[in-house]
């Protein structure tokens, strides 16, 4: 595949988790308010989620390695998934001092994402194997 399509695909699928990123946290804040930035979790979750089911697919090889991973893997989950915001929410609520925000922000984000990664591979594995 030319380096052209390649790049063509992360900008795809970039554009795609960008604007479901965008979504998922307004709504987020509509629904719950600015109090705690449960956008970024939430986009996290899902991230961490669909990262699972997407690496056990590649794995399984029901999904063929280089366009999937690229446009899924790079491109939507890379737009999707907000580590830089989750450092810069973490960051601005230590400057606020609110201490158990902070802990709760951390200890959500890192429990909850590494989790729904082992869910989404064990989702795969489940339904493959039957």
């Amino acid at each position: 595949m030319s380096s052209f399509k390649l790049y063509l695909f992360v900008a795809l699928g970039g554009a795609s988790g960008a604007c479901l990123r965008f979504f998922i946290s307004e709504t987020m804040v509509k629904l719950l308010g600015r109090g705690f930035p449960f956008g970024t979790l939430a986009v996290n979750i899902l991230g961490s989620l669909l990262m699972g089911i997407l690496f056990a697919l590649l794995e399984k090889e029901f999904l063929v390695g280089s366009p999937a991973k690229t446009i899924l893997g790079i491109g939507f989950l890379g737009a999707l998934t907000t580590f830089s915001t989750f450092s810069l929410d973490t960051l601005l609520l230590i400057q606020q001092g609110d201490w158990l925000k902070v802990a709760l922000n951390i200890t959500l984000n890192l429990v909850c994402c590494i989790f729904v990664t082992w869910l989404g591979m064990q989702l795969v594995i489940q339904f493959v194997q039957k």
